[in-house]
């Protein structure tokens, strides 16, 4: 398990892609699909159609980084959403790698301060 700042925002492919996509691949997808910059230092996950397989991209320190999880049994149960990306917390993206079902979550309420701008 990785953390992962505050600062840094995680965004999910939700429909499946090809995974024997290595770096530049997945930055290309980054651009394409999730319409953010792969060298923002944010995380960019995706998996494969199976569900079984998935990949995180990352820029950091003058590089990309990839980390990749393959389940032996189960599946990654990323949430839904309308059109092929959205935005989850980081903590969310670590609950997803240990296998939790973010639908069957109980959330509760947190404070939050409002957006400036």
């Amino acid at each position: 398990m990785f953390s992962v700042p505050g600062s840094v925002r995680v965004f999910v492919a939700t429909t499946p892609v090809d995974l024997r996509r290595g770096f530049d691949g997945l930055a290309g997808l980054t651009r394409e699909v999730l319409e953010q910059d792969p060298l923002s230092g944010h995380l960019f996950a995706f998996r494969n159609r199976r569900g079984d397989r998935l990949k995180v991209l990352f820029f950091a320190s003058g590089g990309y980084c990839l980390f990749y999880k393959r389940l032996e049994r189960g599946t990654f149960r990323l949430p839904t959403g309308e059109g092929m990306r959205l935005e989850i917390d980081a903590g969310d993206l670590g609950l997803i790698l240990e296998g939790i079902d973010l639908s069957s979550a109980k959330r509760r309420a947190r404070w939050r301060p409002a957006a400036s701008g």
